[in-house]
């Protein structure tokens, strides 16, 4: 996925997530996380709410991806997003990618798919995520990046990207 650096394209470097990003995360989660902005409630109940969440997400990675890895994403040493993927048996998983707003529409969510999809042609397995119904932006940039719709409920659309895919969606 990186080079032996760490280093992905856009001079991004994508380490391990410490207990110190923990703030860091919390924060991306929240400006991630517009629509619980809109919670008709005070501002101490939308803080709870986004608080929970945020936790849930966490708890739930936890409990259904025990092996999953979780990195931060930086730029001139500054965070600007994080990663958390589960590297199973048979494909990898992307559970969660997101950019501080500043981040966002410069090409470095594609640069660290990039390199997930390097990682996973040379394990010659697939690469899936779960894009939210509510998040059509995202599932157009998967789409871009040659993944295609496997599965789909009213909620959510897991979406793969197999590495005989490569070579075509580069050019």
């Amino acid at each position: 996925m990186l080079n032996k650096d760490g280093a992905l394209a856009q001079g991004l470097v994508v380490r391990p997530s410490r207990p110190t990003d923990g703030p860091f995360l919390q924060s991306l989660y929240r400006s991630a996380r517009a629509d619980l902005q809109w919670i008709d409630g005070e501002q101490g109940l939308v803080e709870a709410v986004i608080a929970q969440q945020f936790q849930v997400q966490e708890n739930g990675m936890g409990e259904h991806f025990p092996g999953a890895l979780h990195y931060v994403i930086e730029k001139l040493d500054t965070p600007i997003g994080a990663l958390s993927a589960d590297f199973g048996p048979n494909e990898i998983r992307v559970l969660y990618l997101a950019f501080i707003p500043a981040a966002r529409g410069q090409g470095f969510g594609r640069a660290v798919l990039h390199g997930v999809q390097r990682a996973a042609q040379q394990v010659c397995c697939p690469v899936a995520t779960v894009v939210w119904a509510s998040n059509p932006h995202a599932r157009q940039h998967y789409l871009a990046l040659g993944f295609r719709l496997e599965e789909e409920t009213p909620a959510a659309q897991r979406l793969v990207w197999y590495p005989s895919q490569l070579n075509t969606m580069q050019k």
